[in-house]
């Protein structure tokens, strides 16, 4: 509110100069635009120092802006804005993530893209029309199918350190392994302990409503965690097919006339949020009633 600006490099002695601006100033909250990574020694860095760390979607920061009239972009008129966006946005703060976690976030990550490379050339060996070209492929092949091997060790012995019985709760589920376990526990630290609306609204798959007035629009999922969604997608494919309930909540859409990927957001919803009712209650899978959907 004073117009104070500070600039400062993205680095230890940086956030050192930061925190001597900041001192003496009383602070209700910083908010930092997410920006691919580079923005979380800062905010682990202010976290630790006992601020109110609010991390936002940079869409929702441009929406802000234009809302606002503010048209143009730069580095000052961006601070200018984020600091009024503090303000004003609900009172919330980003969850601090433990060392172990993020390592195993990181681990997990590292696991997503050595198979997206391993699956790149194996779509380039299909295509490859000379001999040395396809031996290098085959190479490459070799060494990501031993690189994966040795990060989901990796990933098993961090998910062990992390000692999150939440872990272990959802790969007794058909359709969880390890993997798909550690990415919803890290990407999704709120789950088991949010309502079950909140924890839909997180993931993506909660309809949000399109009225005005007499007019009902049509409902729609929006927004929401990306990998958290993808990886909830796959395991409820899975899941459909050992969970009868499930597969009849999925076949019930289906003969009412709903496409195949509504049918299966749908059931990724319910799945999510039973998902979400077994961690807070401790109960197990099997006692798990899924509803059937209603007729309208």
């Amino acid at each position: 509110p004073q117009g104070i600006k500070t600039h400062v490099s993205n680095d230890g002695a940086g956030f050192e100069e930061l925190q001597r601006s900041l001192g003496g100033r009383s602070i209700k909250r910083v908010l930092l635009e997410a920006t691919g990574g580079y923005e979380r020694d800062v905010m682990h860095f202010l976290q630790d120092g006992g601020y109110k760390v609010i991390r936002v979607n940079p869409r929702r920061a441009r929406a802000f802006a234009e809302s606002i009239g503010v048209k143009a972009k730069t580095d000052a008129i961006d601070a200018e804005v984020l600091a009024h966006y503090a303000e004003v946005i609900p009172d919330q703060s980003t969850l601090r993530i433990s060392p172990e976690r993020a390592l195993l976030r990181e681990l997990l990550q590292q696991r997503d893209r050595l198979v997206q490379q391993r699956d790149d050339d194996l779509r380039r060996l299909k295509q490859a029309q000379s001999r040395v070209v396809s031996d290098f492929l085959k190479a490459n092949l070799q060494h990501f199918k031993s690189q994966i091997k040795l990060v989901e060790q990796a990933i098993s012995q961090q998910a062990e350190a992390l000692k999150d019985e939440r872990v272990t709760q959802l790969v007794q589920v058909k359709g969880i392994g390890l993997v798909t376990a550690g990415k919803l526990v890290t990407l999704l630290p709120e789950l088991g302990r949010v309502e079950s609306r909140e924890i839909a609204s997180l993931v993506g798959v909660a309809p949000f409503n399109h009225d005005s007035g007499k007019f009902v629009g049509k409902r729609s999922i929006s927004g929401g965690r990306f990998e958290a969604r993808r990886s909830l997608y796959m395991s409820c494919l899975v899941a459909m097919k050992y969970n009868p309930a499930l597969k009849a909540r999925y076949e019930a859409l289906r003969e009412r006339g709903k496409v195949a990927k509504v049918a299966i957001v749908a059931c990724m919803r319910v799945f999510l949020v039973r998902l979400n009712a077994m961690l807070r209650t401790g109960e197990p899978w099997l006692d798990l009633v899924l509803p059937q959907p209603k007729r309208t």
